[in-house]
């Protein structure tokens, strides 16, 4: 399968305040909101489109810059394969890793040897990772059509409580820009990717977890 780029100068040029705020107006442009109630039964063709497109894409690779809650920011490569499958290699001097592969999410800290697990399916993640996004599910909390972006949100309260994710795709091209993952506390963790590379090989060893050491919480 050929490999496509699509990462360029556009994507460093969403702003930090799009990257946080997620659903915020941009000045000047004329948007289409839906709410929770209408967006499950209204979301606009162009969105379910566009949601499918980016189910259609199996594998992806690129860079990421990461915002977190308390605007620390890091950045690294990330590799995804659908579905289920996550890596994000952070880039020195931070020890974290985070890795998915279809059944559980581990976010590892290598300086200490330590990890954390998850299951995958009681995490948004899952939703990003989903064989298919379907915007006619109860999932849809929101859908906005600006002329630049395209902004859906998606969430389970019976699996995710107040979690949310929301995923920001370029309206000509249909690639992911970038997505924000919020908490029940209502902390945003925001992730851009660039440099986007799609339609590669990645072997089942980038998304191996090593059990034992989790387990044994890094042999101690």
């Amino acid at each position: 399968m050929m490999e496509k780029k699509s990462g360029d100068s556009r994507n460093r040029a969403i702003s930090r305040r799009v990257f946080v705020g997620g659903l915020a107006a941009l000045a000047g442009l004329t948007a289409t909101t839906f709410d929770a109630r209408e967006a499950s039964a209204q979301a606009p063709a162009i969105a379910q489109k566009i949601a499918d497109h980016f189910s259609s894409v199996k594998t992806m690779a690129g860079e990421f810059v990461q915002f977190g809650p308390r605007g620390e920011q890091t950045g690294g490569k990330f590799y995804i394969r659908r579905p289920g499958r996550i890596r994000f290699n952070y880039e020195a001097p931070s020890p974290m890793r985070v890795i998915a592969d279809g059944r559980s999410v581990v976010i590892g800290n290598m300086k200490l040897k330590t990890w954390d697990i998850y299951p995958l399916s009681k995490t948004p993640l899952n939703l990003l990772l989903s064989e298919r996004i379907d915007l006619s599910s109860r999932m849809v909390r929101g859908v906005k059509v600006e002329s630049d972006l395209i902004t859906i949100v998606l969430g389970d309260r019976s699996i995710f409580g107040d979690s949310t994710i929301t995923m920001m795709f370029d309206p000509k091209t249909y690639d992911l820009r970038q997505w924000t993952i919020t908490d029940a506390q209502k902390k945003d963790t925001s992730v851009m990717i660039f440099n986007v590379r799609t339609g590669m090989q990645l072997d089942d060893k980038v998304f191996r977890i090593p059990y034992d050491e989790v387990r044994n919480k890094g042999g101690k």
